[in-house]
């Protein structure tokens, strides 16, 4: 009897027991279900982005269009435009460093190489159609180095500084002046003419203050002795640049169509004069060109007036 009490018990106290033992292995089953089917449509991760993660540095992801109008997202950057921007940014952090040492010839034709580099960057991007919205930023800022702060702190080392307070006035004005051009240009774009810019474009200007300094330099001419043209010079350049005069960009050349055979005897005849004094050169070409808009600007002030 006690015995069979005993069993008796057992089997109650299991028959007691089983029923949560059963619900809670129901919940873990659907758990574990939940569990898997969540982790199962996750994508596997790859070993390079196990790698990503452990750097400090973000991946650059963009947001565009594809042919058909639809939303894309592009991952990383264009290496080969981006490396004639960085080449354009070094020139322009070289020329500050040899503007601070004096060496002010080297200084200024370094801004002219920034400017050949620049020219490179945007064209590279057009034929190989590796333009970006990264790209266009990066070169802005390599831009505002190049041809914004150093060709100000050339002319400041060389002949504003002269003048005291009203020298880093002047210097500061054409550095203001190529950050607001090189803003106003990044908005603008696609919705004006690309055959003309609107105000002198900062590379010319730059041409202008840089070619002066190295033109005169080179004759051993100390700037503090024409410190007040040197001003008027950098504070016209700089207004220019934010004016809404226009200027023919040369973007409608067609480089890749076929010319005429003379047309290569031009192009060898211009680099034969250019390099026979280029300090002097230089610097009548970007007069010349920045010349240019405020004169046609007056020509159409006369025209209209006329009629």
């Amino acid at each position: 009897m006690p015995r069979f009490f005993i069993i008796g018990q057992c089997f109650w106290y299991k028959a007691w027991a089983s029923a949560p033992l059963r619900a809670l292995s129901a919940i873990l089953q659907i758990r574990s279900k939940v569990l898997f089917m969540s982790e199962g449509h996750e994508e596997p991760r790859r070993s390079g982005d196990d790698i990503e993660s452990l750097l400090p540095i973000d991946e650059h992801v963009e947001e565009g269009h594809d042919a058909e109008g639809r939303k894309v997202r592009h991952r990383g950057i264009y290496l080969l435009p981006n490396l004639f921007t960085t080449a354009n940014l070094f020139a322009g952090f070289y020329s500050i460093i040899n503007s601070m040492n004096g060496n002010f010839y080297v200084a200024a034709a370094t801004v002219f190489v920034a400017m050949v580099l620049d020219s490179l960057d945007g064209r590279v991007a057009r034929l190989t159609n590796t333009q970006s919205a990264f790209g266009a930023e990066y070169d802005s800022l390599s831009d505002m180095v190049a041809f914004g702060v150093a060709p100000a702190l050339l002319a400041f080392e060389w002949a504003l500084g002269s003048m005291g307070k009203v020298g880093w006035m002047v210097a500061f004005i054409y550095v203001a002046g190529a950050a607001l051009r090189l803003a106003r240009f990044n908005t603008q774009i696609g919705s004006v003419d690309k055959r003309y810019f609107i105000g002198l474009a900062s590379p010319a200007a730059a041409g202008v203050v840089a070619g002066t300094v190295w033109a005169f330099s080179d004759f051993g001419i100390q700037g503090s002795n024409m410190a007040f043209l040197v001003a008027l010079l950098v504070a016209a350049a700089g207004c220019l640049m934010v004016s809404n005069i226009k200027y023919y960009s040369f973007k409608d050349l067609d480089l890749k169509g076929r010319v005429p055979f003379v047309a290569i005897l031009v192009v060898v005849l211009v680099f034969a004069v250019v390099f026979s004094d280029p300090p002097r050169i230089l610097l009548l070409i970007f007069l010349a060109y920045a010349v240019s808009g405020p004169i046609q600007y007056l020509l159409q002030l006369r025209r209209r007036k006329a009629v």
